[in-house]
């Protein structure tokens, strides 16, 4: 049995409450251990705690006693008085929290700690509640030197426990009470792994904008310029683009300047099922298919209301799809698969390709009235090699961040690698120099990332040195078909530097149909299947 019992007991609120209750447990012998008055909407609720150990006596006879109080309303049998529940609350708020947490009196006692602080120290509450400050770590002790000093003191720790050594920063200040008397201190300490996890974070940029775009090519400016006016307006734009130039970072840069305050959402025409996309852009109502949830799913058109729906590699999309995108395009509305309703779309629409859309449109690959739906506003982002003078920026941009992430030594470029650079193709284009020059960082034990260290050896052909072995012109010979050669040598280059037609007509930006038109056209071929593509034999054209 227990040998207190908790009670609320209610009144109307008048003067003399607490002295009645007071005058009757004395009369009956009881001793109050605790009590609490909280006035409330003209009532005073008293919670109270009486000690039985004195007198033994049971809830019923302790209710029939608080009956007898003049003017009450109502009494209720607790199990935590008002303030138990505060501080449990309090308690389960300090432990929850993700700093560890000590306080001292003015003596250095320690008087509160949580239970990250106890598994940063490797110790139990027990074992640390009333003991002094400086019995644990004897020596740069923080709370310690806080406490002799009354300064705010802050610096790394580390901690050797029964399971090895803990890092953490920890910053103890001195605690004044409402006179300015010095009363006690407190330590916050943080695991390191999270500080570090917080770091990285604040580097990351939580929105995209135009002033993260780095280059100071005309190409660039001019781009970021045409983009900034239409930002703001409803048009469908499409972006077009090689891989790797950063069609998506313009998208959310479009979208960020725009000012809408819906999200921006992305979605991979390319990576989706095709018997999951439908799906996952208009929704689906209830029992629409097997599988479906009982209440139904929004679609991404519905879950980008008032932001942008980005439609990456569009040109990847079923051609079934595309009716439907389209409808949604010009009415803007959609239907969730299944349903009937016709549910508003206000969300901005950008997409991007890395294909010749025109090219798939004659070939029959993508249906001619979305091309133009969508072909309203269009912006091409050129590909690295168009903008070479932005290299030495792009470089020391990825150099600073992967050197911070990295904890190296600022790191610089060689002449000769830059040279190096400045000869590569860049099929990835701005992926692909990150990538490269993470890979030097990385592998580079000195401060200088040398032209060995880029590892572009093994890269195809420069772009730069194919485009330099222009046809040379002879005789009388008209443009189109000196054009015509120089296209058969691009076209031969890649066919020959790639293992697939497929595979060529992506580097080229092409559909595979466009391409095979070309072949067919020019007369290129393969007789062996693994001999180069070459020329048909009346063509006098040297490669």
């Amino acid at each position: 049995m227990t040998e207190s019992k908790k009670f609320k007991l209610i009144f109307r609120d008048r003067i003399g409450i607490v002295f009645d209750i007071t005058k009757l447990l004395l009369e009956h012998r009881l001793n109050i251990i605790r009590m609490e008055v909280e006035q409330k909407d003209g009532f005073a609720q008293v919670s109270i705690e009486i000690d039985r150990r004195s007198r033994s006596i049971d809830t019923r006879a302790l209710l029939d006693i608080f009956s007898t109080l003049p003017g009450i309303e109502d009494q209720i049998v607790l199990k935590r008085l008002p303030q138990e529940r505060r501080e449990r609350w309090f308690r389960t708020l300090f432990d929850g929290m993700s700093e560890g947490i000590m306080s001292v009196n003015s003596r250095g006692v320690i008087n509160t700690v949580n239970s990250v602080a106890c598994r940063l120290l490797d110790l139990p509450y027990e074992d640390l509640l009333n003991t002094y400050v400086g019995e644990i770590t004897p020596e740069d002790n923080l709370l310690q030197e806080c406490v002799q000093k009354r300064i705010p003191v802050s610096r790394r720790k580390s901690v050797v426990t029964s399971t090895g050594r803990v890092e953490f920063y920890g910053s103890a200040k001195p605690i004044h009470d409402s006179q300015g008397e010095f009363v006690g201190a407190v330590l916050l300490m943080k695991d390191l792994k999270e500080v570090k996890a917080m770091v990285d974070a604040v580097m990351t940029p939580i929105d995209v904008n135009f002033d993260d775009f780095i280059g100071e090519s005309k190409a660039i400016k001019n781009l970021i310029t045409f983009a900034k006016k239409i930002a703001e307006l409803d048009t469908t734009i499409s972006i077009t683009g090689e891989s790797g130039t950063g069609k998506e970072l313009f998208a959310k840069a479009i979208h960020y300047e725009s000012g809408r305050t819906g999200p921006f959402i992305p979605i991979n025409c390319a990576a989706l099922p095709e018997s999951l996309i439908e799906s996952e852009l208009f929704g689906y109502v209830d029992g629409a298919f097997t599988g479906a949830k009982k209440k139904g799913k929004p679609g991404l058109f519905e879950a980008a209301r008032n932001g942008t729906i980005f439609l990456d590699e569009i040109g990847d999309m079923p051609l079934g799809l595309q009716a439907t995108i389209l409808r949604v395009l010009q009415e803007g509305f959609v239907r969730r698969i299944g349903g009937v309703e016709e549910i508003p779309v206000n969300a901005r629409v950008i997409t991007a390709t890395n294909k010749n859309l025109g090219d798939m449109v004659e070939a029959g690959d993508f249906r001619e009235d979305l091309f133009y739906r969508i072909n309203v506003l269009t912006i091409h982002i050129p590909p690295l090699r168009e903008r070479m003078a932005d290299i030495p920026l792009l470089v020391s941009n990825f150099l600073k961040r992967f050197n911070q992430r990295l904890e190296k030594e600022n790191q610089t470029i060689s002449q000769a690698a830059l040279e190096e650079l400045y000869n590569y193709s860049w099929p990835g284009n701005v992926r692909e120099l990150q990538n490269t020059i993470e890979r030097a960082s990385i592998l580079s034990d000195t401060c200088e990332i040398t032209a060995e260290a880029l590892n572009l050896s093994a890269k195809p052909v420069s772009c730069g040195k194919l485009c330099r072995s222009t046809p040379t012109p002879t005789g009388e010979r008209p443009l189109k078909a000196l054009l015509g050669e120089y296209e058969m040598k691009i076209l031969i280059d890649a066919l020959n530097t790639t293992q697939s037609i497929r595979k060529a007509a992506k580097r080229l930006g092409l559909s595979h149909t466009a391409l095979l038109r070309k072949i067919h056209k020019y007369q290129l071929r393969n007789e062996s299947g693994s001999a180069p593509w070459e020329l048909p034999s009346h063509q006098g054209i040297s490669l």
